[in-house]
């Protein structure tokens, strides 16, 4: 991204890599913060928590507790989604 900001833009390599790292640093407090983050036009980061629940080690069968914790999701929007689908390009 920031190599996109100092091509497209005309900025300075230190300054779209520091413009890039501040826009990061506030996508992170705010999800830290339990707040969604939307982008417009491609998709929501937010924070969902699990509950703590049994699990199985699948090389072992062993049974084992997995920890409640909070995780990051992201929801493509629709354009993005639809972008994809349509791409030629397979994996």
């Amino acid at each position: 991204m920031a190599a996109a900001l100092h091509r497209e833009v005309g900025l300075s390599r230190a300054d779209a890599a520091r413009i890039v790292a501040d826009i990061l640093e506030h996508i992170t407090v705010a999800l830290v913060e339990g707040d969604e983050v939307k982008i417009a036009g491609f998709g929501t980061f937010f924070v969902r928590s699990k509950n703590a629940r049994l699990g199985r080690n699948p090389r072992t069968g062993e049974a084992t507790e997995i920890t409640a914790r909070r995780t990051l999701s992201f929801r493509a929007s629709a354009g993005i989604r639809q972008a994809i689908a349509n791409s030629s390009q397979k994996v």
